[in-house]
């Protein structure tokens, strides 16, 4: 049987993929606001232990899984050899597979080489999330994302160059009151700049066991209110130019839930918002939003 170790996270679009823990924890495990590896320490799993859940899983659900996403945090930090040896086998498994996905971090595209990203898609591996959170610097060294912009940025178009797929994920909220409309614009300009096939938005929530946390309990976090989150939005979404890319306010962190293809559905959604930004500030100063969990 598959076996997992601690709580289990993937992205909203991987609900019905199979979700295989090629490596537990995140080996940077630095960011500010992220709460969801700290309790584990990170290493790569043993290839024949894999196998064996690969085998398990074929026998059981076999022509069922068409997707795989490959846990924890940062898969894509093991060796290249190692995920070579993974997809091979997931690909033996499974004669119905069309995706195999994992979470990327700004170090492990760091790591990889461009003839290592080339190898990888070629064996399977074809979608990249990648948590890019904003495009201003200020909020990035906030955050500890551990890489300025232009090195988002180019890590990021080390993956395109191996024609994998990338989904982006800015966080709404991330800045502050203070530089909110600072990294809406330059998340926009960054997205822009990368040209994701996927781009979403989620709000940074404190959460217990983070340095947000405790920074949010010294009242050194200025959260947005409901009011100003849907502004930084709506200034993020005005602000795309994107060929081609699906965009997402999915998460369960988002007030308003938006969903399109862009550039033919831009203005849609920004009518969208501005409709529900009207409504909300028609009802007076908007609330603080604190929410202590995901």
């Amino acid at each position: 049987m598959i076996t997992y170790e601690g709580q289990l996270y993937r992205p909203p679009s991987e609900a019905n993929s199979l979700i295989l823990q090629a490596t537990i924890g995140c080996s940077y495990n630095r960011c500010t606001f992220c709460g969801m590896y700290r309790d584990k320490r990170f290493r790569v799993r043993p290839l024949d232990e894999l196998r064996k859940e690969i085998a398990w899983a074929a026998a059981e659900l076999g022509a069922a899984v068409d997707k795989v996403f490959l846990a924890d945090g940062d898969a894509l930090v093991a060796k290249a050899r190692f995920l070579e040896d993974v997809l091979v086998e997931l690909r033996a498994a499974f004669p119905r597979l069309r995706r195999v996905s994992c979470y990327a971090s700004p170090q492990s595209l760091q790591v990889r080489t461009p003839e290592e990203l080339d190898r990888l898609r070629a064996a399977g591996l074809t979608q990249l999330y990648l948590g890019v959170e904003s495009g201003d610097d200020a909020t990035l060294e906030r955050l500890d994302k551990g890489v300025d912009a232009e090195e988002m940025v180019r890590v990021a178009a080390k993956a395109s160059a191996a024609r994998m797929k990338l989904s982006c994920m800015i966080l709404l909220g991330a800045a502050g009151r203070e530089r909110s409309v600072e990294h809406a614009r330059a998340s926009a300009a960054i997205i822009n700049r990368i040209q994701p096939r996927f781009v979403s938005t989620l709000v940074m929530t404190p959460v217990e066991g983070t340095p947000l946390w405790d920074q949010a309990e010294r009242g050194e976090v200025d959260e947005p209110s409901v009011v100003e989150l849907t502004r930084e939005q709506r200034e993020f979404v005005a602000g795309l130019e994107l060929e081609g890319s699906v965009f997402r306010s999915n998460h369960v962190s988002n007030q308003l839930a938006l969903a399109g293809t862009l550039p033919k559905d831009k203005q849609d959604l920004v009518n969208t918002i501005d409709e529900v930004l009207a409504d909300l500030e028609r009802r007076g100063p908007g609330r603080r939003r604190r929410p202590r969990s995901l």
